[in-house]
Order: C-alpha cells, then structure tokens, then sequence
C-alpha cells in the first residue's frame, strides 16, 4: 500500500468513527442519573451500587446515557456495559476510592473503569474523573508495610508498572468513544484500551503525574483508532501504541492535533511490540517539557512497523527529537522489522538540562548531561532499519560538549555498544560519538532540506553513520561550531551527498572522513 492510500485509508476509518461518536442515548432517548439511583455527590458517600445500577438498568433497556450532574460522586471499581454512555455534566467529578481493596480482580488489570467484551461504549462531557492516585499508593505502602499484602513483586511493582490501579481498562471491545472529559491522578496508566476495535479519544484533557508509569493513553493490539485534540500531561509516556500480541498489531491509526507533556516520550511506538504496527499517521502535534524523544517508534520483541508518516511536530525544551530503534528485548522472539517510515516537517529545541526538571515525578537523571544525546536511528547487524525518509527536519541543540567529556571518539566507532537486549531509550548507548544524527545498521536512509545547528559548540561530528547502504542527503544544513570531520561515513556503500552546506570555516578536506570498507568492498574481498 502507498503512503497515500494508507493516509486515504486511515482518514476514511476516523470519518467513520466520528460518524458513529454521536452518543449512544441519542438512539435509545433514554437517560439515567444517577442521582435517582440513590447516588450523593458529596465526595464522602460511597455510590458504588447506585450508578453501577444505573450502568446496568441501561444496558437491559437496550441502551442509554447515565447522566452524572454537579457534585462529586465517589465511588470503587465499575464495569462499563454495552451501549450505555456515561456523561460527566460540568461541575461533576467521579471519584476513586482511594482503597485498594475497592478495585477487585487480578492486580495487573486492576481499574476504576473497567469493560472487557462490550461494544458501543462511551464516556462524554465536561466533567473530571479523578483517580486519587496520590492516596491510592500510600494506602498500598501502608499495606505492604503492615503484612497486609505478601506478594514478593508488590514492591517493584511501586516503581513499575503493575499492581498499581489504572484509572480506564477496556479491552476487547468494539466503538468505543472517550470524548471531552478531564482525567486526572490515577495511580498507574491513566488509560489502557487492548484489542479494541473502532476507537475515538477525542478532546479530553489528561493531567496525571500523581505518581510514576502515569502513561497519558495507552493503545494496545487496536484497530481503526482515532485520537484527537487531546491535551495530555504525564509523568510517563504521553500517546504511546503497544503490542503484546504477535498475531496483532496497532492497524489503521490516526493521531492529531494534540499538545503532550511527558516525563518519558511524547508520540511512542512500544515498548511492547509484539504485532504490528500498521498505516499510522501522526500529525499536528505539539511537544514540551519533555523528558525523552518527541518521536519515539521502537521494535524490540519481534514486531513489524511499516508504513508510518509523522509530520508537522513542534516540540520545545525537549531531551531528544527522534529516535528509531529495532532491538532484540525478548531473546525467544525473532529479531522484527522497521521500514518505510516518513518523519517531516519537524521542528524540535534541546536544552542543555533536564527538560522535566521540577515536575512532581520526573524522568531518571540521565548518566550524561542530555545534550550528549543526538538523535539516532539504529539497528541490528544483519538486520537494517530501511527506507525511513527525514524531510524538513530542524533540530536546535544547547550543544557545549568538550573534549575533556568524550569517551567514543569518531574514529573509535566500535566502542559504541550493540545494547540488543536492553530497554530502548534515546539515551541507551550511553555517549555517542555525534552531536546530531548516529545512524548504524540501516538502509535506504533519505535526508531531505534538513538543518541541524548548536547554540554552542560541541567537539564531535554533526553526523556519524556506520555500516549504512544507501544513504542519501539532500539540501542537508550543518550549523555552526561543528567539529571536524562534520560527517563521518564508516562502512557506507551507496551513499549521494547533494547541495550539503557545511559550517563556513571548515575546509573542504575536513568536512568528510570515511572509514572501513563498504559492504560492498567486503563482500569482493
């Protein structure tokens, strides 16, 4: 498929879903509040029976709105039904339990709002679902620290994610719509829809950093899935797509317009990449304050990423702008594959310091300062990143790397470690030897009108690529304060350099080093 059909495909799939986000009552003409359930919206009374009563006389009457007015409605755990709606009226807030034994069930799906295997679901309105995360976690410390709870992974779990309570799990179900409302403070991901299919989240307003793994929207193994004017704060990943399923994949997805804060990375493919990731388009979006990468697309247990655009991205005060790994996390799982990949019109600033620094819970404090880190696009020996095209890319960094600091130099290439198994983050291999763009074990790599500059200068390469076939820059501008050689080529056979613009005082002879053999030179010896 083209990247045009692809986008055609994609864009019909949200026309469809927007279609079909009217609510479900609209049909039915019925609505149920809450109120009349017995529910008390003054933030102490426990209302758990009355709206999950309301919930279910919904559903058996063949579908309908449950109205939440002004007031704070607190409540445990709910299971969501088919063609039922929950509206938050402006002024009302559902509130979690801040127990755990309120939220019932296996502890890595533990949720405040819960559905598996329904269709035709939606939550709308202006009002805020509040998961008490803060509290929710000191009542699970207080609990490991009384005896109360024995299991062994419990306490790592308080730095991982699991055995924490997520604020929205849906998984299999079919037309859901997440429309308008504000979510805040969930203990664990805020968000977690698995194996859905026909998904809208569109303008809702996620601001979650009441504790660690507060991913903003999780999306995993789904289908015709549309994600729009969303503004989201977390203290983890802010959009993140997901596998665990070999046999599934995230198909058919669009993301736009949304303005994302992250103490991890913005737009991110994975970590768990089992399945596919298949005709995704991001666009639109806004990036600040961030932690991590702006783009993130990472394959690391076996899956496939293929046709992905990502285009018009603004990211300031962000710790790196793009980063593109294929990597080897589960050692039983087959290496995968990342191809045909367009990223442009991209506009990313890089701060000398922690771009998250301040926020309540804030990314690890990186073993180097983060402008060591440049953007990087890597795979496995063997087994190349291929045809990823970088077109009207702009990236700032604070620059003011010494030569005091270096320990790989660009001439010392083989010191950069493979890392095949390890965690997949922008700042994995530790210092690289460019300031930049490292590219190493890729193909058919396309830089079209892309501009890289320092605020001060650095003593590295602008760029190194290393066992690279097929390399192509095109109106490719180098900024100033660069360090010779400005591009380094080891090991890169087929390489066209065209209407490259160097730093103005460095001399021809020192604007290129090659190094090693080509594939091809080896492959004749």
């Amino acid at each position: 498929m083209s990247k045009r059909a692809f986008i055609t495909a994609v864009l019909l799939w949200a026309g469809i879903l927007l279609a079909n986000s009217i609510s479900v009552a609209a049909d039915a003409g019925r609505t149920f509040d809450v109120k009349k359930f017995g529910a008390i919206g003054d933030g102490k009374t426990f209302n758990t029976h009355a709206i999950q009563s309301a919930i279910d006389a919904a559903n058996q009457a063949g579908g309908g709105t449950v109205d939440f007015p002004a007031g704070v409605f607190l409540s445990a755990s709910l299971a969501l039904k088919s063609h039922v709606e929950l509206r938050l009226e402006a002024g009302a807030t559902l509130l979690g339990s801040e127990w755990l034994p309120d939220y019932p069930g296996d502890r890595a799906s533990q949720a405040f709002l819960m559905a598996e295997g329904q269709e035709d679901i939606a939550i709308s309105g202006s009002g805020t679902i509040d998961g008490q995360g803060r509290l929710l976690v000191q009542d699970i410390i207080r609990r490991i620290l009384a005896g109360e709870i024995n299991d062994p992974l419990i306490p790592m779990h308080l730095n991982w994610p699991g055995g924490r309570v997520k604020m929205i799990v849906f998984r299999k179900c079919r037309n859901v719509r997440v429309i308008g409302v504000t979510m805040k403070d969930s203990a664990n991901w805020v968000q977690d829809y698995v194996q859905c299919d026909g998904l809208v989240i569109k303008g809702i307003h996620v601001n979650s950093t009441a504790y660690r793994n507060n991913d903003g929207i999780d999306i995993t193994d789904c289908t015709k899935v549309l994600v729009t004017d969303c503004d989201v704060n977390g203290s983890d990943d802010g959009i993140c797509l997901k596998s665990d399923d070999p046999g599934g994949g995230c198909i058919d997805v669009e993301i736009s317009r949304c303005r994302v804060r992250s103490s991890a990375s913005a737009i991110k493919f994975g970590t768990a990449s089992d399945g596919a990731f298949r005709n995704i388009h991001v666009h639109d979006i806004s990036v600040y304050d961030t932690f991590r990468s702006a783009v993130a697309l990472e394959i690391v247990d076996g899956g496939v990423l293929k046709n992905v655009l990502v285009e018009n991205i603004h990211a300031i005060n962000t710790g790196n702008a793009i980063f593109i790994r294929l990597g080897r996390r589960k050692a039983y799982r087959p290496i995968g594959q990342v191809s045909d990949v367009t990223i442009r019109n991209v506009k990313v600033e890089v701060p000398a310091g922690a771009p998250d620094a301040g926020y309540e819970f804030s990314g690890p404090p990186p073993r180097e300062p983060h402008n060591v880190y440049p953007s990087s696009i890597t795979g496995l020996p063997g087994h190349p990143v291929s045809n990823v095209v970088l077109e009207n890319i702009e990236i700032i960094y604070a620059g003011g790397g010494t030569p005091a600091r270096a320990q790989v130099r660009w001439d010392a290439l083989d010191q950069v470690p493979e890392q095949e198994g390890k965690y997949p983050e922008f700042s994995m291999f530790g210092e690289l030897p460019a300031w930049g763009f490292y590219v190493r074990h890729a193909e058919g790599i396309k830089f079209r009108n892309c501009r890289i500059t320092l605020k001060q200068p650095d003593y590295r390469p602008a760029m190194v690529l290393d066992d690279v076939r097929g390399v192509h820059l095109t109106k490719v501008d180098i900024g100033p304060m660069s360090a010779t050689p400005v591009i380094v080529l080891n090991n890169v056979n087929g390489d066209v350099l065209e209407d490259v613009q160097y730093p103005k005082d460095i001399p021809k002879v020192e604007q290129i080093r090659r190094l090693g053999k080509s594939a091809e030179a080896r492959a004749q010896n």
